[in-house]
């Protein structure tokens, strides 16, 4: 699912000031496939603990990442593919992944 991921310790950019965006047909989509909106996705971003990774394999045209962070209810860890348009966060896909909650898990050294 994921191909080579450079992770980030440390986001330089304040997500709880960040705005969002995304396509609302893909919202629909995703819910169908995932069962995550992309509402619910912005939890994610929240997380004081999250982690941030660049998609090294992805687009050549546009810089790709992942946000493994919480979920609203933190009671899961959300993976959510993201990109940066206009000084904005758009949300391109969110779920429940289990190589995103080992991300995370890993990096927040989660036993």
């Amino acid at each position: 699912m994921y191909g080579e991921l450079a992770i980030f310790s440390l986001f330089l950019i304040p997500m709880a000031d960040s705005s969002f965006e995304w396509d609302d047909s893909k919202d629909v989509e995703n819910q169908r496939k995932h069962g995550v909106s992309f509402n619910e996705a912005q939890y994610a971003f929240l997380d004081g603990n999250r982690v941030i990774a660049e998609d090294l394999s992805h687009s050549k045209t546009e810089n790709r990442y992942y946000c493994f962070g919480l979920n609203s209810e933190k009671s899961g860890i959300l993976t959510v593919r993201f990109t940066y348009r206009s000084g904005r966060i758009r949300i391109i896909g969110a779920g429940y992944w289990r190589r995103g909650k080992k991300v995370y898990e890993q990096a927040n050294s989660v036993q």
